[in-house]
């Protein structure tokens, strides 16, 4: 079964894309072994940044700190190669990546500001990536700003980055905008080649003991692909840009769900941290023998076969069949 498809235009050998996951591409030979496993692409991990403007602050810190201390003390110091410079070490990754593996590299930027995101993916295009995914993080605490700014901000850095490189760039959205329709249009029409459904937030939680917040690792679990599943569904055919699905693709199920829906790419993360990177292999065959047992001849002729333009009752995902869900459950006796 020949699972190739292209996403923003880059071929791939399969719909599996490892998503932006430090543990997962911050290491060269891991991103080999990826590939070897059967990964159609990996999104590199992101560069944040506030990394790219503590840059200088921090070179100079781990230079400077203790140049005061004893001759003794200078085994202190780290090793050249164990300082973290950010940017510049980011950059010089990104090429030896693309001389290491065949697979399409994609850039990662988390950021807000829209001349740090135009700078450096300038940059990351300069570097060899051969596409960058604009992670768009921002909560808003401000209690005088009104959404239709917040949106008008993200909208132009789409529209800027776009204006300054040639290489596709794909937008990482939040599910949390007023109208996600609207917003993932305007986001399409700013010239984003394909949007990511979605940027999934780490909450902190409390420590009653000791009074104070904690945050810790959440891998996340299948039940959250519905969200990203639902408004791909919804937005198949109603936007020009490539829909791509992240968050709870655990199972080989989830990813046909997701590609039913109409998504290009299927994004992995949780399910390599918990299975090893090799299960990219048992869920490349499980997807080939899934369309083979289904008589589907392509991915092409699969994708979209379940979205909105296609169910007989879209209310299903425009309502989703609230009521009838309520009343199915029974309470325990």
């Amino acid at each position: 079964m020949d699972l190739s498809t292209e996403y923003m235009g880059l071929k791939l050998r399969n719909p599996l894309v490892v998503s932006s996951c430090q543990p997962l591409s911050d290491d060269l030979s891991r991103i080999q072994g990826l590939e070897s496993a059967g990964a159609g692409a990996v999104v590199l991990y992101s560069m944040f940044e506030e990394q790219l403007a503590a840059e200088r602050l921090e070179l100079h810190q781990a230079t400077t700190e203790h140049t005061e201390s004893f001759a003794e003390a200078l085994t202190y110091f780290p090793e050249v190669s164990e300082y973290t410079l950010g940017p510049e070490a980011y950059l010089n990754y990104i090429q030896k990546v693309k001389k290491a593996v065949k697979i399409p590299v994609l850039a990662s930027l988390n950021g807000t500001s829209m001349g740090n995101w135009v700078e450096f993916s300038k940059k990351m295009e300069g570097a060899g990536a051969d596409a960058l995914e604009l992670n768009i993080y921002q909560l808003p605490t401000d209690v005088d700003l009104p959404g239709k700014e917040i949106e008008k901000e993200h909208v132009e850095i789409v529209t800027t980055v776009k204006k300054n490189v040639k290489i596709p760039v794909a937008v990482k959205l939040s599910p949390f905008y007023t109208n996600m329709a609207f917003m993932a249009k305007r986001m399409s029409d700013a010239g984003a080649d394909a949007l990511v459904l979605f940027n999934r937030f780490y909450q902190p939680d409390l420590d009653l003991e000791n009074l104070e917040t904690k945050q810790g690792p959440d891998l996340g679990c299948r039940e959250s692909m519905r969200l990203p599943l639902r408004w791909i569904a919804l937005l198949y055919g109603r936007i020009p840009a490539d829909l791509a699905a992240t968050s709870g693709i655990m199972e080989t199920e989830d990813a046909v769900k997701v590609l039913m829906a109409g998504a290009k790419i299927a994004m992995v993360c949780s399910a390599l941290l918990k299975n090893g990177p090799g299960y990219l292999k048992e869920l490349e065959k499980g997807l080939s023998a899934w369309l083979e047992e289904h008589e589907y001849e392509s991915l092409d002729q699969m994708r979209g076969s379940m979205s909105r333009q296609k169910c007989e009752d879209p209310s299903a995902f425009e309502r989703a069949q609230y009521i009838r869900i309520i009343h199915s459950y029974q309470p325990k006796s």
